[in-house]
């Protein structure tokens, strides 16, 4: 299975002057193996207008015409790269060798600064739950069906997470690891800053409302954490007036261990 975080994180085309980039190359080395611009844009993905428009375009760019058409004739006519085109052609093939070369020197300079690879492999994480924590797993207790896995955030709070021992296996969880927790706002609770209870939910995370959002029906409360992080939570209107909550005003979110699902982040160019 391949791993998401094994790729390129450095991208970029090759293009000279503007208009020769990948594309009209492309096509020049289609006309280099079909002799036909009608044959080469269909291999391109382009339309005849479109081929012949790129063409005309480079012709009048290079100092030398880059391809040569001949119409009619007893074999139909066709097309071909000049001595300019082709030699055009080469120096592209040439500078694409060095270009990747170039990109994959800087991927290996990242690969090697775990704070950059740490940014930038939280970046790609994509998935529908509309929180998202990052923390480090530090403890793990395991029980008989299910274990019990401590991730402390980068503001020093601490949530556990109920994790069954196959699912443990299978993300290959170890103390020192690099964590997402994914939870959805409907699984979250709001209380106000000052109250606390004694409840079954095992995790409480303090911090200020920064924004509250109301869809007609239910109110978003965005909190900002100690850490800095953000989290929303999903309350009825209702239950936004009893707690007064607005922006400035201190609280904090509770949810069960259950709610939370862990992920972890593989180790970059595994699979």
């Amino acid at each position: 299975m391949n791993n998401v975080f094994s790729r390129d994180w450095i991208e970029g085309e090759l293009r000279l002057i503007g208009s020769l980039d990948t594309r009209m190359i492309g096509l020049l080395r289609a006309i280099d193996e079909t002799g036909s611009i009608n044959r080469a844009a269909m291999q391109v993905g382009l339309s005849y207008k479109g081929a012949w428009q790129m063409i005309e375009r480079a012709n009048n760019l290079a100092p030398r015409a880059l391809i040569s058409t001949a119409i009619g004739g007893s074999k139909g006519g066709g097309s071909c790269l000049t001595v300019a085109g082709r030699a055009l052609l080469e120096l592209f093939t040439r500078l694409e060798v060095q270009h990747r070369r170039f990109l994959r020197d800087l991927n290996q300079s990242l690969l090697d600064d775990p704070d950059v690879m740490l940014l930038l492999r939280r970046q790609v994480v994509k998935n529908s739950a509309r929180n998202q924590l990052f923390g480090k797993i530090t403890a793990i207790e395991l029980g008989a069906v299910n274990a019990e896995v401590y991730v402390t955030l980068k503001g020093g709070e601490r949530v556990v997470v109920s994790v069954t021992l196959p699912s443990l296996d299978y993300l290959g969880v170890n103390i020192g690891s690099d964590a997402v927790l994914l939870i959805n706002p409907s699984d979250i609770l709001v209380a106000g800053g000052d109250e606390h209870f004694l409840l079954s939910a095992r995790n409480r995370l303090d911090g200020h409302v920064i924004r509250v959002q109301f869809d007609g029906v239910d109110s978003e409360v965005i909190l900002q954490l100690l850490s800095g992080e953000t989290i929303a939570a999903t309350v009825t209107q209702t239950s936004v007036e009893a707690l007064d909550l607005k922006p400035g005003c201190k609280a904090g979110v509770l949810f069960k261990s259950n709610a939370v699902i862990l992920a972890v982040l593989a180790a970059t160019g595994a699979s």
